[in-house]
């Protein structure tokens, strides 16, 4: 299933994890966006456009958290650890060198352990609602580690994902959006995992490791990060408060909160304008 058109051209990278699918538009410093489970690279369909007209090389891949089209090895470490390497690994093979990393959900959880192993290619991060500290996952999610052990599971989740008032729950998007996200877009978030055995499996990889123990040591290493993070949090957001963006903002050393109304955990489905704004302004507009 093709992405949406505003994202870029559509290209394709073989790491030793697998094959990972992502869109490139723009030309100049390198800003890389990573979403959360059961999303894809269309989550940033409406801030792409604005940030490579701003100057900027935008990458946004299909990163292997359920949203992706094509499995990745069958031996993938796909652990929170394992996704970390795995992002510095793409970093490493396009030889992406300053990046500004732009992260939301698991993806922002993913980015913060990153930043703890692979910390050498990152030169700033914008670091959206995202999984931190003892939230790994939020309590309404908490389930979802236990559940993914059982066998049968994944298949059971896919399936659930078509009714659509689940989907307008808090179990879905209901907490993550407050407008509708058009129904193309929820298909192409929920439909690798209903259609592929093997992009189950590897969200179940994931689900089954995930664990507040990493969050938390990621977050006691990042008290030395010396990067500049810009923290861009909903003061709306029901699945991971502001007090989370706070607590960030206070142990990085270059941390920085700008908070946001009118938004959930999503800005990019829900303020991307707003986003835009402030990816440019912190990454520093960058001349053709």
């Amino acid at each position: 299933m093709t992405r949406s058109e505003s994202l870029g051209q559509e290209r394709h990278l073989d790491l030793p994890q697998g094959r990972i699918r992502y869109h490139d538009r723009g030309s100049g410093r390198a800003v890389v966006f990573l979403h959360g489970i059961l999303t894809n690279a269309d989550l940033w369909r409406s801030v792409v456009p604005g940030v490579a007209e701003a100057g900027f090389r935008c990458l946004a891949p299909d990163w292997p958290l359920g949203g992706h089209e094509q499995p990745m090895n069958d031996d993938a470490d796909l652990t929170p650890p394992g996704h970390a390497d795995l992002i510095a690994d793409f970093l490493a093979a396009l030889d992406l060198r300053d990046v500004v990393l732009v992260a939301n959900d698991t993806g922002g959880a993913l980015t913060q352990i990153l930043l703890t192993r692979h910390p050498e290619r990152v030169d700033r991060v914008v670091l959206l609602p995202s999984d931190s500290f003892e939230y790994f996952f939020p309590p309404i999610f908490k389930p979802l580690p236990v559940l993914a052990k059982l066998p049968g599971s994944m298949r059971l989740l896919a399936g659930m994902t078509r009714n659509k008032t689940l989907q307008r729950s808090p179990l879905l998007f209901g907490w993550v959006v407050k407008r509708p996200v058009p129904p193309e877009i929820i298909d192409s978030y929920l439909g690798p995992v209903r259609r592929s055995a093997g992009v189950r499996r590897d969200l179940r990889k994931l689900l089954r490791a995930v664990h507040p123990r990493h969050t938390l040591a990621a977050a006691e290493k990042l008290r030395t990060f010396s990067r500049p993070v810009l923290l861009v949090w909903g003061t709306e957001d029901k699945l991971f408060p502001i007090r989370f963006g706070r607590r960030l903002a206070e142990l990085l050393p270059k941390g920085r909160l700008v908070e946001v109304p009118d938004t959930y955990t999503f800005i990019a489905e829900d303020q991307p304008a707003v986003l835009v704004r402030h990816i440019v302004e912190f990454a520093g507009v960058v001349a053709h």
